[in-house]
């Protein structure tokens, strides 16, 4: 390894009452792709919130090209050379593609901001990125989810760091969209950037990555080449437990080998939307596990909202409990007793400038009505209940829940839901982006739910996870269901695959 150019001696955040890494070593070569990894809450955020200066050291030193630096803030930390992307690129939807990319940087003649030049400043950028179809003068409104990620990635280029820090740069993205991104970071190594990398996705480091630093806890706990250790190794040491707990949470679904008899809990028939959804059947039993397979835009989503009540059928009937019923909203649905995850936890999920505490109790606090507020005494026993089964830490019940991890924040919401004692639960998309150790947990418990008798709907665009959990799988194509698979252990996701790939294509007449 050549010297380095960024050097993080015994990095020490603190928080009120938490210390949030201690003592982290880390450093970043001209080049080279280095991936930080560690479940949410592991600390990454606090690392790159060090070395960015948006967060205070209580003890450390960074050095950069040999020199000592105190980064005070995102301005500071660009003057000497590291520019961030976050997973969030807070973009300017109204402005053009050139627009954001030079934002703050634009070209300036005697009269002001040189149109021109500018644009031609963040063209030479996209060029030099080997993005020359990206049209400077596009609207941010037109781009796919993928070029608004690669037109952040060319807004923190542009005063050419040294440094460039990508964080979950693939989160939001297809497997296609990603491997454009990827991509445009490989182009960057080449050219001799020093790129701190952070993503849950474990394939996406192994395809970029030169060398891994694993986190847990707030420390360091392992630090490889990557092209000389296994997977399996990489994420045993970020949960702190054999991989073999995803084994077994395979196992135990395998051994449950769940058959519905009876009524079913909730019976639909004929169930869609226009243009949305055709015409579906679905059966959902108590203590069935049911997964919604299927690619983006097979209409998983949209099942899973005309079920739960969120989205208003134009055909079909709905039966609850052997009962004929109009789900007319959310929460008409949840005094039915039927719960509903969204697949984004901001889209009537998480509420981020409430605490912790006030989300989990918002459902139950609902049903209720609001002229009889819980008292503190049911909001604690409400809470001790789902602090254990979920492994919550008591510390973070009073803070901002959108100050807490992305897996801490799911297993909010799923607090919140359990806390109404629902019949259906639907889950959509529930652990992703999220870490393996806090997947790991989730699922754990859809099994647990499943066995207490709870008819669950699980959403995952990872079909490994799909296979893993479920009882029955629902698959869905082009908005329409094709066929489902009882789970057992000769149904792999070859087996989805394969359904999708033979089932009705799409005809253009």
């Amino acid at each position: 390894m050549t010297d380095p150019l960024v050097e993080m001696h015994g990095i020490t955040v603190d928080f009120p009452g938490v210390r949030a890494i201690d003592g982290v070593d880390l450093t970043l070569v001209e080049g080279e792709v280095h991936a930080l990894m560690g479940e949410n809450g592991a600390g990454k955020s606090t690392v790159i919130g060090a070395l960015t200066g948006t967060y205070p050291l209580s003890a450390g030193a960074i050095r950069i090209g040999g020199e000592s630096v105190s980064p005070s803030g995102v301005a500071s930390a660009r003057a000497a050379g590291i520019a961030t992307v976050f997973q969030e690129a807070h973009l300017s939807p109204k402005l053009s593609v050139a627009e954001n990319i030079m934002l703050g940087a634009e070209v300036r003649g005697r009269l002001g901001i040189d149109w021109k030049a500018t644009r031609a400043r963040a063209a030479e950028v996209l060029a030099n990125l080997g993005l020359d179809d990206l049209d400077p003068r596009a609207r941010l409104t037109s781009l796919s989810p993928a070029a608004k990620q690669l037109v952040a990635i060319a807004r923190a280029l542009v005063l050419e760091p040294r440094v460039l820090v990508l964080d979950e740069p693939t989160s939001s993205l297809d497997a296609a969209e990603a491997r454009t991104v990827l991509g445009v970071v490989r182009r960057l190594r080449r050219e001799g950037v020093a790129i701190l990398f952070v993503s849950h996705f474990i394939e996406h480091v192994f395809a970029v990555a030169d060398r891994l630093t694993v986190l847990r806890g707030g420390r360091v706990v392992a630090e490889y080449d990557a092209s000389e250790v296994e997977r399996a190794e990489v994420i045993s040491r970020m949960i702190g437990e054999d991989i073999d707990a995803l084994r077994e949470i395979r196992s135990d679904r395998l051994a449950h080998h769940y058959a519905a008899s009876g009524t079913p809990t909730l019976r639909a028939e004929g169930l869609g939307r226009r243009g949305v959804m055709h015409p579906t059947d679905i059966e959902l039993s108590r203590g069935e596990v049911v997964g919604f397979a299927g690619l983006r835009g097979s209409g998983r989503t949209e099942l899973a909202r005309l079920v739960g009540g969120s989205m208003h059928a134009d055909s079909g009937e709905i039966w609850v409990d052997g009962e004929r019923v109009k789900l007319r909203g959310p929460s008409t649905a949840l005094h039915r007793r039927i719960a509903v995850s969204p697949e984004n936890l901001r889209d009537g999920g998480i509420i981020g400038g409430l605490t912790a505490r006030e989300n989990v109790t918002l459902a139950l606090q609902a049903m209720r009505g609001w002229s009889r507020p819980l008292s503190r005494g049911e909001q604690e026993a409400l809470l001790d209940t789902y602090l254990d089964a979920l492994h919550i830490v008591p510390g973070d019940l009073d803070r901002p829940v959108e100050s807490l991890s992305g897996g801490t924040q799911q297993k909010m919401l799923l607090a919140r839901l359990l806390a109404t004692r629902p019949h259906v639960l639907i889950l959509d998309e529930p652990t992703r982006g999220i870490d393996i150790g806090a997947k790991v947990e989730i699922q754990r418990h859809i099994a647990k739910l499943a066995g207490d008798g709870v008819a669950v709907v699980f959403i995952s665009s990872e079909l490994e996870e799909i296979v893993r959990v479920s009882d029955r799988i629902v698959v869905l194509k082009d908005r329409e269901k094709i066929g489902e698979l009882m789970g057992g252990p000769g149904v792999t996701v070859d087996t989805i695959v394969e359904m999708i790939a033979s089932g009705p294509g799409f005809d253009l007449d």
